[in-house]
């Protein structure tokens, strides 16, 4: 390699880490986390091995056999010798030996029982109730609702508690809370009926946004291009201010508008309507303020690529149409429009990314309501993995939603490339040929 390509590589180096970092390693780590059952109750980092009613009632469930899960629930209690060397440190010798005549190898469902059997001494009785309890508790053997930080110790739990050997795997399973790699994930976005809701809203929410957002650009590029430079300055200027305004400010100018106390109710209530919120009465009004908010953020983007396009075209083209009895109409039609392939195509493909992706105005404005009526499918996958109502945050789940995006991403992005012919507008000049 010369030294000029390595000198190259030297100056792109920066650029070079930071689409590793901020690309390449979120979309490695979302594919990753997707097919885990990461969340908050499992952790980031490795779990331990509990068993609790809850878990049995799964292992039950799952089909394991009601002799294991009684052995579960009532090893509970053991005199083994563990137990009668703390009885004989904390009670006595003596109290440990006549214990251990009386019910030595015996097993207790509770600690009721094993209160019982404590009762049995006749010379060294355990009088105060306090005292057998904590005595009781020394002979504890159950596996229920104790903490194994390793599997190794879990299962050697089992087969103290004469678990069987063939239901170690299963039950190891259960009791295990970190995470683990699994598919569920995928198959659970297929088959809930949320899932396919979240589909539809951001169908409705990208077809008409984007049409809003393509289409009133170009009308504003075109309508101001045919102005006074003064005069479309000023236009793109006021236009251009919902993308420069901090969008929390932005959406709360919306919601002081359309509130039951707002502009929009304050002018209907002098004709005798009842005040209500114009933004979340219902599911369609929400809309028309989801597509209206975030179309008017969109156009002022399209409306500056497109106005600096039609600028870049050779004023002698429009000239000589005038000359030929051209309209207006008819520049626009067969001059300017076919022009505009590339911006359009930019534009188009941009604005589908950035819609399928965005959801903060959605989030500031209805947050998915009325009904999770606007809820889309990022908005679904920051409530899932981030900020839901259960509080149990689910990791995993909530990086499968974000995977199928990519995946959408990509395929949107290759038939743009196909339907606007990239090839064609990046190839050479034909008079270059």
């Amino acid at each position: 390699m010369t030294r000029m390509n390595w000198l190259g590589l030297g100056f792109l180096s920066p650029a070079l880490i930071v689409v590793v970092l901020f690309f390449l390693a979120p979309v490695l780590l979302t594919g990753m986390f997707a097919f885990t059952n990461m969340s908050t109750a499992t952790g980031i980092k490795g779990g331990e091995y509990t068993l609790n009613q809850s878990a049995l009632r799964a292992l039950g469930d799952a089909g394991l056999p009601a002799d294991t899960i009684a052995l579960l629930e009532n090893a509970g209690y053991t005199v083994d010798e563990a137990g009668l060397a703390a009885l004989a440190e904390g009670f006595g010798e003596a109290t440990a030996e006549e214990f251990a005549k009386l019910h030595a190898g015996a097993q207790f469902a509770t600690r009721r029982d094993m209160e019982r059997a404590l009762k049995d001494l006749k010379r060294n009785r355990i009088r105060k109730t306090r005292d057998r309890k904590e005595a009781a508790e020394l002979f504890k053997r159950s596996i229920l609702n104790e903490r194994y930080l390793t599997e190794e110790a879990f299962r050697a739990a089992l087969s103290e508690g004469g678990i069987p050997a063939e239901d170690h795997a299963q039950v190891t399973r259960q009791a295990y809370t970190g995470w683990v790699w699994t598919t569920e994930n995928v198959k659970l976005l297929f088959t809930l009926p949320s899932t396919w809701r979240y589909a539809g809203n951001t169908l409705i929410y990208v077809t008409f946004t984007l049409t809003f957002n393509i289409g009133f650009g170009l009308f504003l590029a075109l309508s101001t291009f045919y102005l006074p430079s003064a005069q479309a300055a000023t236009f793109r200027a006021i236009w251009f201010l919902p993308r420069i305004l901090p969008p929390v400010l932005y959406v709360l100018m919306w919601k002081w508008f359309t509130w039951d106390t707002g502009f929009i109710s304050t002018i209907t209530s002098y004709f005798g309507i009842s005040p209500k919120n114009w933004m979340l009465d219902t599911s369609t009004h929400a809309w028309v303020a989801v597509v209206l908010i975030n179309g008017f953020v969109g156009a002022s983007m399209g409306m500056i690529l497109f106005s600096s396009a039609i600028r870049a075209i050779p004023s002698s083209m429009l000239y000589a149409s005038e000359v030929d009895g051209a309209n207006r109409w008819q520049q626009v039609r067969y001059i300017i429009l076919p022009q505009l392939r590339w911006p359009i195509l930019f534009t188009t493909s941009y604005q589908t990314l950035s819609l399928l992706t965005s959801f903060e105005y959605i989030l500031l404005s209805t947050e998915g309501g009325p009904g999770r009526s606007t809820e889309v499918w990022a908005l679904a996958a920051y409530h899932t993995a981030l900020n839901n109502y259960g509080g149990n945050l689910q990791y995993g789940l909530g990086a499968a939603f974000a995977l199928v995006l990519v995946v959408i991403g990509i395929l949107a992005s290759l038939f743009y490339l196909r339907l606007f012919n990239f090839k064609t507008l990046v190839g050479k000049p034909l008079i270059e040929g």
